[in-house]
Protein backbone atom coordinates (compact mmCIF):
# COMPACT_ATOMS: atom_id res chain seq x y z
CA UNK A 1 0.00 0.00 0.00
CA UNK A 2 1.60 3.67 -1.01
CA UNK A 3 0.15 6.23 1.39
CA UNK A 4 -0.20 10.33 0.50
CA UNK A 5 -0.20 13.61 1.83
CA UNK A 6 -2.17 16.42 0.36
CA UNK A 7 -2.92 19.83 1.32
CA UNK A 8 -6.48 21.00 1.07
CA UNK A 9 -5.54 22.72 -2.42
CA UNK A 10 -3.94 19.52 -3.67
CA UNK A 11 -7.12 17.59 -2.39
CA UNK A 12 -9.31 19.80 -4.00
CA UNK A 13 -7.51 19.73 -7.67
CA UNK A 14 -7.14 15.70 -7.03
CA UNK A 15 -10.86 15.81 -6.02
CA UNK A 16 -11.71 18.14 -9.48
CA UNK A 17 -9.51 16.29 -12.04
CA UNK A 18 -11.04 12.43 -10.48
CA UNK A 19 -15.03 14.08 -10.98
CA UNK A 20 -14.19 15.14 -15.08
CA UNK A 21 -12.03 11.61 -15.44
CA UNK A 22 -15.34 10.11 -13.81
CA UNK A 23 -17.64 12.41 -15.94
CA UNK A 24 -15.56 11.44 -19.50
CA UNK A 25 -15.62 7.87 -19.25
CA UNK A 26 -19.36 8.22 -18.25
CA UNK A 27 -20.06 9.91 -21.56
CA UNK A 28 -17.72 7.52 -23.56
CA UNK A 29 -19.54 4.88 -21.98
CA UNK A 30 -22.91 6.09 -23.37
CA UNK A 31 -21.56 6.08 -26.60
CA UNK A 32 -23.05 3.13 -28.45
CA UNK A 33 -21.01 3.76 -31.51
CA UNK A 34 -18.05 2.27 -29.52
CA UNK A 35 -16.64 -1.48 -29.47
CA UNK A 36 -18.12 -3.88 -26.77
CA UNK A 37 -13.88 -4.19 -26.07
CA UNK A 38 -13.37 -0.62 -25.90
CA UNK A 39 -15.92 -0.04 -23.43
CA UNK A 40 -15.37 -3.05 -21.11
CA UNK A 41 -11.58 -0.95 -21.01
CA UNK A 42 -13.11 2.08 -20.45
CA UNK A 43 -15.39 0.61 -17.43
CA UNK A 44 -12.48 -1.19 -15.89
CA UNK A 45 -10.89 1.71 -15.57
CA UNK A 46 -14.17 3.75 -14.19
CA UNK A 47 -14.13 1.06 -11.77
CA UNK A 48 -10.08 2.06 -9.96
CA UNK A 49 -10.76 5.94 -10.48
CA UNK A 50 -14.06 5.62 -9.03
CA UNK A 51 -12.88 3.82 -5.90
CA UNK A 52 -9.89 6.52 -5.83
CA UNK A 53 -12.82 9.12 -5.82
CA UNK A 54 -14.90 7.36 -3.23
CA UNK A 55 -12.16 7.06 -0.53
CA UNK A 56 -12.67 11.13 -0.20
CA UNK A 57 -15.84 12.13 -1.63
CA UNK A 58 -19.17 12.52 0.27
CA UNK A 59 -21.70 9.81 0.22
CA UNK A 60 -23.90 12.64 -1.86
CA UNK A 61 -21.31 12.96 -4.35
CA UNK A 62 -20.30 9.92 -4.61
CA UNK A 63 -23.77 8.47 -5.41
CA UNK A 64 -23.86 10.87 -8.91
CA UNK A 65 -21.00 8.82 -10.08
CA UNK A 66 -22.66 5.01 -8.98
CA UNK A 67 -23.08 2.64 -11.68
CA UNK A 68 -25.21 0.08 -11.81
CA UNK A 69 -22.96 -2.76 -13.02
CA UNK A 70 -26.20 -5.07 -13.92
CA UNK A 71 -27.55 -2.47 -15.79
CA UNK A 72 -24.93 -1.27 -17.43
CA UNK A 73 -24.55 -4.78 -18.95
CA UNK A 74 -27.31 -5.48 -20.62
CA UNK A 75 -26.97 -1.82 -22.65
CA UNK A 76 -24.18 -3.09 -23.77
Amino acid sequence: MLGMLFNDKECKELDYVLRKELDEMLFDLSDHRLDLEVRNAIASRYRTVFRMYARFAPPKELSKYARNSKLSQFKQ
